[in-house]
């Protein structure tokens, strides 16, 4: 009786055993640019036509006229422009889902009034007023976003009649035209008052040693995903621009504004622009290190699509609102430091349209699904640029709302052709 003959195994080829510290390599600059020329031909655009319109702005304006690169007038962009952005980035929210939110405006009115009645009218403590405040434009958002996702009604709709029903609200608040004072010292710093010129170095440092650690992290995290670090002349570049350009702001900051050091000195970083800093760490963190912001982009690529994927469609539209809100609400705070007291016009006039017109003009697409919480700040300045250095030059209010109109039509129509471009392609 033969043995059995045990069926013989195929030949493998001989594989290098794959070690811990075995990733692929990282790209090149070379490729990086590629890649980058590339997604520019198929349309992607981002933030290069915002970032390429301010330095134009900038270099028009301070040769027609010097003094538009004061530190003085320097800092008055800053703090002109915190309102606007504040109110911005939280329309960056529901503009990703592509819906729009009319009443952001008048609703940082009402807020600023609830401000100012709790503080004022009422004698509480600043750090009980703000909360009131914020609290009251979170239910202002939930209102809105469940009219939207659970009714249906759509968000032009909604925040129209939003946009009117809140106008009649301050009026309502502030006793048909009453101007309300904010006097409160710790209010009025934020929107008039700067930190210390250490502690504005402080805080750059501090900046620039929390961008060099995430980028490490998050090229530390790509190689343990199996995936290309970032080339390290790629993270020399982005923590050296950070550093120069905030190392010049800080240094021009830290210059004596004052016209009559006699009276006071006035030198240091509005401290308004470590708390818009805060907002936009903030929203970047939820965007693009959470699956909320993933959602929040699926959803407004398509609706449809995320809710088969399982995703609470109607919850993610609701949290948008109501996170619009609240920054709506920190917004109308720096108005009301800002102008020492909250009036009718608080949030009204042309407030609304200039916080659309940030979010649009710095990348925020306004068919959902694309966009960036800095798009608000790069596309704020933008129009803060505008609107200063046409005042600089003289030009009447008509003026600049003509230009800053047709900016925003611009920045529209490059949104809509490369968007067109990217579905062709």
């Amino acid at each position: 009786m033969s043995a059995a003959i045990a069926p013989r195994k195929p030949d493998r080829p001989n594989r290098p055993a794959r070690t811990a510290d075995a990733h692929p390599p990282a790209p090149t600059l070379s490729d990086i640019t590629r890649t980058y020329l590339e997604r520019l031909r198929g349309g992607e655009l981002g933030a290069l036509p915002a970032v390429g319109g301010l330095v134009v702005l900038c270099v028009f304006f301070a040769v027609l006229r010097p003094v538009f690169l004061s530190n003085l007038n320097f800092a008055n962009l800053l703090t002109q422009s915190a309102g606007s952005i504040a109110i911005a980035m939280g329309l960056v929210f529901v503009l990703l889902l592509g819906e729009i939110d009319l009443s952001a405006g008048y609703a940082s009115g009402v807020c600023a009034a609830v401000l100012a009645i709790l503080l004022t009218n009422h004698g509480w403590p600043w750090y009980a007023a703000v909360p009131a405040a914020m609290l009251t434009g979170a239910a202002i958002g939930l209102l809105i976003g469940t009219l939207v996702a659970k009714v249906g009604i759509p968000s032009f709709v909604v925040t129209l009649a939003a946009f009117l029903g809140f106008q009649g609200i301050v009026l309502i608040l502030l006793k048909e035209g009453t101007n309300i004072s904010v006097q409160d010292p710790t209010i009025l710093a934020i929107a008039n008052d700067n930190l210390s010129p250490a502690l504005g170095w402080a805080l750059l440092a501090g900046c620039v040693i929390a961008s060099a650690a995430l980028q490490l992290r998050r090229s530390r995290d790509r190689r343990d995903r199996g995936l290309p670090g970032i080339p390290a002349a790629l993270l020399a570049a982005r923590i050296g621009t950070i550093t120069v350009l905030g190392g010049t702001a800080v240094y021009f900051l830290n210059e004596e504004r004052s016209r009559n050091i006699v009276v006071a000195s006035l030198k240091g970083v509005p401290i308004v622009v470590p708390v818009i800093g805060v907002l936009v760490l903030l929203g970047t963190f939820a965007l693009q290190r959470t699956g909320f912001g993933l959602h929040i982009y699926a959803v407004g690529g398509s609706a449809e699509a995320a809710r088969r994927a399982g995703i609470n469609v109607s919850f993610i539209r609701i949290t948008s609102f109501v996170i619009c809100s609240c920054l709506a609400s920190i917004g109308g705070i720096i108005a009301a430091s800002r102008g020492n007291s909250v009036d009718p016009n608080t949030g009204g006039s042309n407030v609304l349209l200039l916080a659309v017109g940030s979010a649009v003009i710095g990348g925020t697409s306004l068919f959902g699904g694309r966009g960036r919480i800095v798009d608000a700040v790069l596309g704020g300045l933008v129009v803060a640029v505008i609107q200063n250095g046409m005042g600089l030059m003289g030009y009447t209010s008509g003026v600049k709302y003509a230009v800053t109109g047709s900016v925003l039509l611009v920045a529209a129509g490059v949104d809509a052709l490369s968007r067109r471009r990217s579905v062709q392609r």
